[in-house]
């Protein structure tokens, strides 16, 4: 992307902060428009269809009158669910979105499989699974979001040890953009299963999947508090040698007192079940708003960073904490923990470190972060095998995967300054081996983007292959691919 690019897609970003800052009785009297959760992608659309619980003869046909039309037209076609991308990854610019919300879930005990909607949210799955004592293999980590969707953008979880949730995919059906139909698998369209896993909606609609479950369990945690130079040892070691532990995160210190000093190491492991079964699985937990004030008290405060530390620290190590069911750990709304104020708002990053050079990537941060305007609230922690399957791959091997959340000023500073940030902490990632994930702003330069995914140009190639009348298309496309 040239400077002159660049600046407009800044720009770009400023004009739909302030957009969204409009009453949304003038917007919408102006255009359709849609948005994702940065808040700062506001954008026009033709149309944009909600399909719910129809049937299924109705629904394929629906499906298919929208891509004609659409074709037609040349307009764009996008399917999205909770919307929770950052980057319009979700949004076509005057095209047709459509939103799947459709709960359909059929589970064989025997093939420990699960056959799913692609609009059934996670939380529906889980309260599915929940009342016959099983489990989704690999979730995101938290439970708004649509199946299909985690697939399409390669999404992981905290269980262990697994790689993104596509490797516990078996199948799924595709409607490609004449309307046909094919079945995606590892032994059958086996290149199309690749390209739409972390596709991100390019390769067409996906319709329903065939998934992994496992059995519930009750799990108990144990947590460690140790310098930041130990944890990629000992995180790498519970995960790798440990099978006792069947879920495990670690976080960091962001206080800049001891600024990413310290390490939190937290694992799970699995306890007998009650002799009256397991409790069903909660969205929210009794303590879940002690926990939004304690992080949201972050924001502009050190001793509110302090304080949150100590809470996960020392009152987490000490005061004794039920066990919970696996369910219940993947079972968490993102509203647990998010922010209402209209003039801030919540940017995510990620960053996938080879565990040998997880040392240099936090000194790296050191040097980066604090420079910046938005305020550091967390890093989360996790731990990805390598993916041998996805296209976009973010994991050739195994990464400690550094989930980052930023408190952002929505002004044209701020944008500018996240912009900023995040092309230094690409150069520092890409330079020890790493990638960083796309499901985010934007702001990676071309050169970044090319070098971490070197197989972008195949991929870009493949589509075009698929799709060669660009059909399928969001503002990731128009920024990245586009040319």
């Amino acid at each position: 992307m040239s400077r002159t690019t660049r600046r407009a897609f800044v720009t770009g970003g400023i004009a739909g902060v302030a957009t969204a800052s409009l009453p949304s009785r003038l917007a919408s009297q102006q255009r359709l428009v849609l948005n994702d959760a940065s808040r700062l992608n506001t954008t026009p659309v033709f149309s944009h269809w909600i399909a719910k619980s129809e049937p299924k003869a109705e629904f394929i046909e629906r499906l298919r009158r929208e891509l004609r039309d659409a074709a037609a037209q040349r307009r764009p076609v996008s399917v999205g669910a909770a919307r929770h991308s950052m980057g319009g990854q979700s949004l076509p610019r005057n095209g047709s979105a459509m939103t799947f919300d459709i709960d359909q879930c059929e589970t064989d005990r025997a093939a420990r499989t699960a056959k799913v909607h692609a609009g059934t949210r996670w939380f529906e799955v889980i309260a599915h699974l929940d009342k016959i004592g099983l489990s989704p293999a690999v979730t995101q980590s938290n439970s708004d979001f649509g199946v299909a969707s985690t697939f399409s953008v390669n999404a992981h979880g905290w269980p262990a040890p697994y790689g993104p949730f596509g490797s516990t995919v078996r199948s799924f059906r595709l409607m490609l953009a004449d309307g046909s139909i094919v079945n995606c698998s590892l032994t059958e369209n086996s290149e199309l299963f690749g390209l739409a896993m972390g596709g991100y909606g390019l390769f067409g609609i996906i319709l329903d999947l065939e998934l992994d479950v496992v059995e519930n369990m009750l799990l108990a945690p144990r947590h460690e508090v140790m310098p930041t130079k130990e944890f990629a040892f000992r995180f790498v070691d519970a995960v790798e040698n440990d099978p006792a532990v069947r879920m495990v995160y670690g976080r960091l210190n962001v206080a800049k007192h001891r600024f990413l000093d310290e390490a939190l190491l937290v694992t799970f492991r699995s306890l007998p079940p009650p002799a009256t079964g397991l409790p069903a699985a909660p969205r929210t937990l009794p303590l879940s708003k002690v926990a939004r004030g304690i992080y949201r008290a972050q924001i502009g405060s050190e001793s509110g960073k302090r304080a949150r530390w100590l809470a996960e620290t020392t009152v987490g190590s000490t005061v004794p904490t039920s066990a919970k069911t696996r369910n219940t750990l993947m079972n968490q709304a993102v509203s647990n923990l998010q922010g209402h104020d209209r003039h801030r708002t919540d940017i995510l990053h990620e960053y996938f470190v080879p565990p040998k050079r997880f040392t240099e990537f936090v000194a790296g941060c050191r040097g980066i972060i604090p420079k910046a305007q938005a305020d550091f609230l967390n890093v989360t922690l996790r731990y990805v095998l390598k993916d041998e399957i996805s296209a976009l791959n973010y994991a050739e091997t195994n990464r400690v995967a550094a989930v980052m959340s930023f408190s952002q000023a929505m002004t044209p500073e701020g944008e500018a300054d996240m912009l900023r940030l995040t092309e230094a902490l690409i150069d520092l990632v890409g330079s020890l081996g790493g990638s960083f994930y796309l499901p985010y702003r934007l702001h990676a330069r071309p050169d970044q983007l090319a070098k971490l995914y070197p197989n972008i140009h195949h991929f870009a190639q493949r589509k075009r292959h698929y799709d060669p009348g660009l059909l399928f298309r969001n503002l990731m496309w128009d920024n990245y691919f586009s040319t």
